[in-house]
């Protein structure tokens, strides 16, 4: 950053930018959008289990074992 940009007051952005009745409006929503009977899990508890394994699988970070082989980059 210059010392130009330190002078300078920085622009709201986002719902910084808006006014308070419109980010209410925003917020009171929620998780509207998605319908309940979209939200699997949330009453499969099972499917929810599976599907963090399968992502825990993925991210090639977490769940690594003692004495597991690590691939080479």
């Amino acid at each position: 950053m210059s010392i130009a940009d330190q002078d300078r007051p920085r622009a709201r952005r986002g719902f910084a930018a808006m006014n308070p009745e419109r980010r209410r409006e925003i917020a009171r929503k929620g998780g509207a959008s998605v319908p309940g009977e979209k939200r699997s899990f949330a009453k499969d508890r099972d499917l929810a289990a599976s599907a963090g394994r399968k992502g825990g699988e993925a991210s090639r970070g977490g769940g690594r074992r003692e004495g597991e082989e690590t691939p080479e980059s």
